[in-house]
């Protein structure tokens, strides 16, 4: 396993990320076990989940199955990265959701009880919140990091000048602010590349991609359904189909896996910290390990960039 600072932190952090939203929904407990061990056995420490994962309101799944995997003991919690996110709706009553000091005071505790565990080492907001201003919300944060259960902050689906104004916030208050922002991000969905991304180099937020195989688009679509299966939920417009093509034909010239390369090219970007695998079974996440290990030349990223296109930073992109 690779590891690498998380943004400017001196925070270590494996290359790629433990996704978990799929325990519980998707993943049996005892599976999502199984998981956990390996990811562990590989050395990827670096763990995300959510307080609204599981998807039945205010239960919190996801994070109760990692807890009681973190009871068993044995050093698992000890050698994990811990991220969880707080915005989501846990509740019917007005204070259950988003980023006010009260809620998130509140859904802390709620994600240390289900987590079992004393701290988190990354708390991220799920979202941006125009209605709290930052004052708020960083007090509410401080407070949690001065009580111990808050080591680092970070944020997830923000806009570029989000990232600026809760940082200068942060820096008025003599506060880190936040190291880390995930948000989506892979070959076909690259408009963070405008402002998001110049931001979090700028600010030294390391990236965290969610969705790095566009919900299964870059994973090999074309050559499951001459191989007679077909991947439920997913659908390849018109528009789509002349690029998976040329990809799909791209990675059969490298001998690589579609899914391998298409992670393998987010390791490539310099703002990019770790992407989120979030592996159904031990296979899937014994699988993703090679993506680590592919090296693309600037040859292939450059008809990467043809088959993509990306977005140059703004105003660059559209002016002088």
């Amino acid at each position: 396993m690779y590891y690498t600072h998380l943004g400017r932190s001196g925070l270590k952090v494996s290359r790629l990320c433990l996704g978990t939203m799929n325990f519980g929904p998707k993943t049996l407990e005892a599976d999502s076990f199984a998981i956990m061990d390996r990811a562990l056995e590989l050395g990827l420490n670096f763990w995300d989940t959510a307080d609204v994962y599981g998807w039945k309101k205010g239960e919190g799944i996801t994070e109760r199955i990692i807890g009681r995997y973190f009871a068993q003991g044995g050093g698992r919690r000890e050698k994990v990265v811990l991220a969880t996110k707080v915005y989501g709706d846990m509740g019917e009553w007005p204070n259950t959701s988003r980023l006010s000091a009260l809620h998130i005071r509140r859904a802390c505790e709620a994600s240390l009880e289900r987590l079992q565990t004393d701290y988190l080492d990354l708390y991220q907001m799920h979202h941006v919140w125009r209605e709290a201003p930052w004052e708020e919300i960083w007090q509410a944060l401080e407070l949690l990091v001065q009580q111990g259960k808050v080591i680092y902050t970070g944020s997830s689906n923000f806009a570029g000048w989000h990232i600026a104004k809760a940082n200068e916030a942060a820096r008025r208050r003599h506060f880190l602010g936040l190291i880390s922002e995930q948000s989506l991000y892979n070959l076909n969905a690259r408009t963070v590349e405008r402002d998001l991304l110049p931001a979090c180099e700028d600010y030294g937020l390391g990236v965290i991609p969610w969705s790095p195989l566009g919900g299964g688009l870059l994973g090999g679509i074309l050559s499951d359904v001459e191989a007679g299966s077909r991947r439920a939920g997913i659908t390849l417009s018109e528009t789509d189909r002349p690029k998976i093509e040329k990809w799909e034909a791209l990675c059969a010239t490298l001998g690589e896996k579609p899914a391998d390369v298409a992670l393998a090219w987010l390791l490539h970007q310099k703002a990019v910290t770790a992407p989120i695998i979030g592996p159904r079974t031990v296979d899937q996440l014994n699988g993703s390990l090679r993506a680590l290990d592919i090296q693309l030349s600037s040859e292939t990223l450059a008809q990467l960039d043809i088959i993509f296109p990306g977005h140059k930073p703004s105003p660059e992109g559209y002016a002088w």
